[in-house]
Parts: structure tokens; sequence; C-alpha cells
């Protein structure tokens, strides 16, 4: 009597375990359908491209364009390649505060990632550059970039290599000189183009509800609701518009920064785009410090903080602050496997 009491109670307490834990995964399911539904309002998957009207993406121009990636010849002191300041395994990033170019002379300002770069509405911190492909073409002969003193200069290398003559030519079949700066620029720009890192967050946002942890789903809602997605929006989690740095607070105060950048204000001289920068790609972020345009801070941690002090007028509690860092770190993506390997470059024989 008292043993079939027992396992009735017993059975009764794992019919109760079972229909809780039921309820419980109904309510988490819930909850994840409506994370989803909300993020997708906000920032939405990377897209399967970054095409471009101008410049259409062909095999032959991607190919030349990851070569001319790696090529240093075409910079003043012969050190200078794409890939110096845009390391393609350390996420195209190169980890320091500011890049060094030729003759060691350093960038004014920190170098971001050229990852989903193209999906922006310009390039460089102070949109300066109105695409990858303008970035790539003026980035030869900039003074602290490339240095080279001219176009035709850059030119002259390129077609002293026979096999750069034939790669041009099969990118650009039509063009009777295909070796030129433009194409030069296309042909980097369409590699670039493909240098897309779908994350977990993409995942997620397409269904896949255990893609992110219960922190980053935690943060991912935090993320949206202290209102980080009024400038990190869309399936680039940034890009998309120009925004004053330090709205609430100077940035400085905060930052190890040695001296105030005017921004924007460089490009055009209007008093509102003063200490105005275009609003940095999340993308990868986790991977890609030291962070802002000056990179004075090293931690990811410290700068989700001191952006809710000086942009949003918050003191993120260190709890939220961690889990819009475990969120962060769902942002980073996939490298293209081949984009990791490095390309042989065009020997004069």
């Amino acid at each position: 009597m008292i043993v079939t009491e027992v396992k009735e109670k017993k059975t009764w307490l794992l019919t109760l375990f079972v229909l809780l834990f039921a309820i419980a995964g109904t309510a988490f399911a819930a909850d994840d359908d409506a994370l989803i539904k909300r993020a997708l309002q906000v920032l939405g998957p990377l897209p399967a491209s970054m095409p471009s009207e101008e410049n259409p993406i062909t095999p032959e121009k991607v190919r030349l364009g990851k070569i001319l990636f790696y090529e240093p010849r075409i910079s003043l002191d012969g050190t200078v390649s794409c890939s110096k300041c845009h390391p393609i395994a350390l996420y195209a990033a190169d980890g320091l505060r500011k890049s060094v170019g030729h003759n060691c002379t350093e960038n004014p300002r920190n170098d971001p990632t050229v990852f989903n770069a193209a999906g922006q509405i310009s390039e460089h911190w102070i949109g300066n550059r109105t695409s990858v492909e303008d970035q790539a073409k003026q980035a030869v002969i900039g003074p602290p970039s490339f240095g080279m003193p001219s176009y035709e200069s850059v030119e002259k290398v390129l077609r002293a290599y026979k096999q750069y003559e034939l790669l041009f030519k099969a990118a650009f079949p039509l063009d009777k000189e295909p070796a030129t700066i433009d194409n030069f620029a296309k042909a980097i720009g369409a590699f670039e183009r493909t240098l897309i890192t779908p994350a977990p967050l993409d995942a997620f946002l397409k269904g896949n509800k255990d893609a992110l942890t219960a922190q980053q789903k935690s943060g991912l809602g935090t993320f949206i609701d202290r209102g980080c997605v009024g400038c990190h929006f869309g399936p680039f989690i940034g890009g998309q518009m120009y925004q004053k740095f330090g709205i609430f607070e100077p940035y400085q105060k905060y930052t190890k920064s040695e001296k105030v950048d005017e921004g924007r204000f460089a490009v055009t001289k209007n008093e509102t785009d003063r200490y105005v920068f275009k609003v940095p790609v999340l993308r990868n972020v986790a991977m890609t410090s030291p962070y802002f345009h000056d990179g004075s801070v090293d931690k990811l941690e410290e700068a989700v903080w001191i952006m809710g002090k000086i942009q949003l007028g918050k003191d993120l509690p260190k709890e939220q602050v961690q889990d819009i860092v475990a969120f962060l770190h769902a942002l980073t993506g996939k490298i293209p496997e081949d984009a990791m390997t490095v390309p042989l470059l065009p020997s004069l024989q």
C-alpha cells in the first residue's frame, strides 16, 4: 500500500515536472519569437551580397582585386598594401591605435575593418570617401597611406608586370588600356564587396533560436531597449548615418584621446558637423580593438559603458554592459574561406 502511494506520488511529480518544463519551453519559445520580431524591425540579417551598379562584381575582377589588395609595390617605399592595415586573418583590422603607412607615417585615425564595409553610406570615419572603390583609389596617393606622387606613377608600376596586364585585360575586356587607376579601384572594390561575414546573430534572426546564448539574447534586448539601435541600426549594425561623438559629455573625459578631433567638420566646414563622425559598423567589433576613431579605448566593456555615458546619457549597470558585450560577440562572423588564402604576386619575368 505504502509502496503504491510512493510510486503514484513519484509519477505525479514527474508528470508535473514535465508539464512545467513544457510550459517554460513554450514561454521561452514565445519570448524568442518576440525578440526576433523586434530585432528584425531595427536590425536584420546580413545581405548575401553588397553589389554596385557602377561596378558589377565578376570573378575576374575579384581575382585581380584580391591580388592587388596584397600588392605593396604601388606604395612610395614599397612596403604598404591594403593588407598591411587590413590583415584578413585579424578580421581586416591591424589592432593599432592608428595605422602606419609609408616610411612609418602615422594615419590620423584608427583604421576600421573592411569586412562588410561596402554596405556603408561612405568610407572613413569622416565620410570623405564615397565608396570602397573611391577609398582604394585615393589611398594610393594618400600622404599617410601609400604616398605615391600621382595616379600615373601607380599605373606605370602596374604596367611593368606582364601578368598584371593579362589580369586587367581579363577583368576589363572591353577597355583598350585596362591597367588604369580607375580599374585598379574597381577591382579592389569588387574584392571587398565579397567580404561578408555572417554571424550567429544572422542565424538567430533567420529562426535558429539556439544560435544565441541566453545572455546574448538578453544583451540583444538591452541593446534595443537602451537605445543603441538609434544609431547602430540595419543589417550592418551601423554605418548608415553620421552622429556627434559626445552628445551628453565630451568623449575625452573618459578616453585616452590625446587631442580633440573635429571630425566631419574637416570635410564640410559646417559648424553642425564639428565632432561628428560616421557611426561605425559593429559587425566583428569584438575582434577589432582598439575602439573609437582614435583607438583610445582598448576594452570592449569600457567602450560600451562610455557610449552609454556620452551618447545616451546613461550610466549602464555592470550587468547590462556585460549582456551587451555578450551580444556584440554574437556579431563575430565567419571569414570567407577564399579570402584567407594569400595570393602570389606577379613577378617581372
